[in-house]
């Protein structure tokens, strides 16, 4: 065979390796392309593994992010020793080996004090747990959720700690669990994505979309972002003059072109703009519907304290909870300025406040109707933020409270979590945890442990490498567990 003969050889053993591995790693061919869009499926194009390793006790995920870091100190870790010794000095010894956001080597740690809280905090519920007055709402339902007063991360700063939260990782490149959820198990959703992030309050996250992205995943598997008022996605509604009917000539037209160009390159990404067209389309009757609240009833609307017409926390709280009932797999709702360092808006007085009052009534409302619905049995609920603050206070324009990742507090409910437990306790003045320390990898292992995902199975090879959510760490916390 001369030279010609052997590259022309070598080309077409090429190219049925590569659609070999294509169509092994997509789980579709066109003909099943074809056949998803009939049948309305959108995961089609891009398939979950659809594997899971046991019995799933939740089916769904509602995460709540409380972006910017709420202070435990101040809702739920109370420290009567703390408010003994405020503004007393920080003994030596709960400073060694601990790093702290904002202190250099120009910090002088001799002018930050101990800061107690001005809080009053009571214990309610069976097992009489402690909430602050902040959170009056959230303190009717302890019996519903498990308190986790012990969660530590990697990082002091907000854009890689929320990263680290919401990827494993604390550099932007990795999926986000929401993206590693579908792509896992997929979505029960045909017409609306697997994997939905809603946002409020004054600004957005800090370090944004790569919070929700796919990474090296399949994009079909990325957050989609809606507004919680209005068009749930800009320029999703026809323009004036495009009827049903030609809409739907003109993505059958670019399928068909997109199907072409797919055959020739065999190009994976080809089929998740496939089924982005699709999913569009049926969005456009879908989503109006969701949302579309005037179908609920005014108690559902009172108990989450919507006002009519607002976006808001709460408006998001009722939409999660109609998003996982019409079958999505992941909720986020983002809400932001828990950064309460002092000053500006910033305060541990008055903006405390303000936040708490924007998501207690409407956290404690979904877990009420999920649970009243029958819901809350196979939906996980977490609420959150990045990490905690300080037990000492920090000296701005008022007194507030540093970032802190050794302590956080978190809770979670249904799904299959143990209710109205506490897990974990942090030393007396609240440095860092004295039993039961959990790390994000370690929430992020019970998550998948309870959509019946092992965490240490749930791989994707990408360079060279097997990467999973939890890293080469993670355990599911067994204690949280009904």
């Amino acid at each position: 065979m001369d030279e010609r003969g052997l590259e022309e050889l070598y080309q077409r053993e090429l190219r049925r390796v590569t659609r070999r591995h294509f169509f092994r790693d997509c789980g579709v061919g066109l003909g099943g392309l074809a056949l998803a869009s009939l049948a309305g499926q959108a995961q089609a194009a891009a398939p979950a593994l659809g594997a899971r390793h046991h019995a799933p006790k939740a089916k769904s995920v509602i995460f709540l992010f409380m972006a910017g870091g709420p202070s435990q100190l101040e809702l739920f870790d109370y420290k009567p020793e703390l408010q003994r010794f405020t503004n007393s000095p920080i003994p030596p010894s709960y400073l060694e080996g601990r790093r702290f956001a904002f202190m250099d080597s120009s910090f002088q740690i001799e002018k930050v004090k101990l800061l107690g809280t001005v809080r009053e905090f009571k214990q309610h519920g069976q097992q009489g747990a402690w909430v602050s007055e902040c959170l009056p709402y959230t303190a009717g339902i302890v019996d519903d959720i498990a308190i986790l007063k012990t969660v530590q991360t990697m990082v002091p700063n907000h854009a890689p700690a929320k990263l680290f939260m919401n990827t494993g990782a604390s550099q932007s490149g990795r999926p986000s669990m929401g993206s590693w959820v579908t792509y896992g198990i997929g979505s029960d959703a045909t017409d609306l994505p697997g994997f939905v992030v809603l946002q409020s309050g004054p600004r957005g996250p800090r370090g944004g979309a790569v919070n929700w992205a796919s990474g090296f995943l399949p994009t079909a598997h990325q957050g989609v972002p809606f507004r919680g008022a209005g068009d749930p996605i800009l320029n999703l509604s026809n323009p004036a003059g495009v009827d049903d009917v030609c809409q739907r000539d003109v993505i059958d037209t670019v399928n068909a072109l997109n199907r072409e160009h797919m055959e020739r390159v065999e190009d994976d990404e080809i089929a998740t703009r496939i089924a982005s067209y699709e999913m569009a389309y049926r969005m456009q009757s879908s989503a109006p519907e969701l949302m579309d609240i005037s179908g609920e009833s005014a108690a559902t609307l009172d108990m989450y304290g919507i006002k009519e017409g607002e976006a808001s926390f709460a408006r998001n709280c009722l939409l999660a909870r109609r998003l996982v009932e019409r079958g999505t797999r992941f909720v986020q709702l983002y809400h932001t300025n828990w950064d309460h360092h002092g000053g500006g808006n910033e305060t541990l007085e008055g903006d405390l406040d303000n936040v708490c009052r924007e998501v207690d009534q409407p956290g404690a409302a979904l877990v009420r109707d999920l649970k009243q619905r029958g819901m809350l049995d196979d939906t996980l609920v977490i609420w959150g933020g990045e990490f905690g603050r300080t037990p000492m206070g920090e000296l701005r324009d008022t007194i507030g409270r540093n970032h802190h990742n050794e302590c956080s507090t978190m809770w979670m409910a249904g799904g299959g979590i143990k209710p109205g437990v506490t897990l974990g306790e942090t030393d007396e003045l609240g440095f860092g945890p004295t039993e039961d320390p959990v790390h994000v990898h370690d929430l992020h292992a019970t998550m998948l442990h309870l959509l019946g995902i092992d965490h240490l199975k749930l791989t994707y090879r990408f360079k060279g490498r097997d990467f999973r959510l939890t890293d080469v760490a993670g355990h599911v916390i067994d204690k949280i567990i009904a």
